[in-house]
């Protein structure tokens, strides 16, 4: 565990894709972005801030960095609890997949 506070806990992916590969999860249990409510916003933006705080902390602010989440299985998605992924410290291409 690398962060954690009251609402998201962050930690490194057993199978980083890249030099910096964070997963940031929510605690509370969300299978996937489509069944997010309303009172979910705080959540999404504390999600972000932690992100950033992630990104900075690992030098990743000038280079830049890449916060993805996927949704159902064709994107990828094979942990049904809604994550995001920190990726940074390599050139990123484009389009991503």
């Amino acid at each position: 565990v690398i962060y954690q506070d009251d609402s998201v806990i962050a930690f490194q992916d057993i199978r980083p894709v890249a030099p910096v590969h964070v997963l940031i999860i929510p605690r509370k249990h969300i299978v996937s972005i489509l069944d997010f409510e309303p009172d979910d916003d705080a959540l999404i933006g504390r999600v972000f801030q932690v992100a950033g705080r992630l990104a900075r902390d690992h030098g990743l602010a000038q280079s830049g960095f890449r916060v993805v989440v996927n949704a159902g299985p064709d994107a990828g998605q094979s942990v049904f609890h809604v994550h995001y992924h920190l990726l940074g410290g390599r050139q990123m291409s484009w389009p991503p997949g």
